[in-house]
């Protein structure tokens, strides 16, 4: 579960996102602000994982609270006008809605958050190991996810890199191992690749690095914002222009 504040001037404006909070099973309201002074002083008190930040307010503007509010917190900001776009990206906010906010465009935004959300949280040891199907019929074969650095997709099957170059052979596409992965630290980054978060040992501008892999993997162009977005988060402080991705 997430909790969530908005801070906004307008009131018919937080109603709107409260609405469509309440849709998504993993929100949930922590509090609201139409005063940005107040609402800085409630993400200060609550700590909450998102905050909804309108730009334009008077007394203090959402860029300003930007600064000032502290990176636990990710952030999506609202507005009606375009132009803060790039501005916002640059202090590595999760996303930039347009009000109305639709919500379709409002469950994209949350969906990409709740991705980096669970890539951040640790599994319990219950969670460690998963069973595939393989080239045998019928047999099933128990897997440390630990021990995975990535996983290749191959057309209707996909090969799974241990990290002793043991590969193994399943026939589940990469979509149903996403899904089945994501909370475990694996990240599609690639139509053709997942990576394990643990074993990845650096970005370098499109490619990523892979422990003990000499060929660097690319990032899709479909998955390069998300991934960013992730590292982004990640990043121990992010100068205004330093930014990457």
């Amino acid at each position: 579960m997430i909790d969530c504040v908005i801070i906004d001037d307008e009131q018919h404006a937080i109603d709107l996102l409260v609405q469509h909070i309440s849709q998504v099973h993993f929100l949930r309201i922590a509090g609201t602000a139409t005063n940005p002074v107040k609402g800085l002083q409630m993400v200060a008190d609550l700590k909450p994982g998102l905050v909804f930040l309108d730009v334009q307010m008077p007394h203090l503007t959402g860029i300003e609270m930007l600064k000032l509010i502290s990176k636990d917190s990710h952030i999506i900001l609202t507005t009606a006008y375009k132009e803060y776009a790039l501005e916002g990206f640059e202090h590595a906010v999760v996303d930039y809605l347009l009000k109305p906010v639709q919500f379709l465009r409002f469950l994209k935004a949350v969906n990409r958050l709740w991705t980096i959300h669970n890539s951040l949280r640790p599994a319990s040891e219950q969670d460690h190991y998963v069973f595939v199907k393989t080239e045998q019929k019928g047999k099933l074969l128990k897997i440390d996810s630990r021990r995975i650095t990535y996983i290749e997709g191959l057309s209707n099957y996909a090969i799974i890199h241990m990290d002793d170059k043991k590969k193994i052979i399943t026939y589940l596409k990469l979509k149903e191992l996403s899904e089945s992965l994501s909370a475990r630290g694996f990240v599609r980054i690639h139509k053709s690749f997942i990576i394990s978060l643990s074993h990845l040992t650096a970005v370098e501008g499109n490619m990523v690095r892979i422990l003990n892999e000499e060929q660097p993997i690319a990032i899709g162009d479909a998955y390069k914002k998300d991934f960013f977005d992730f590292i982004n988060a990640k990043m121990l402080s992010i100068p205004p222009d330093s930014t990457i991705g």
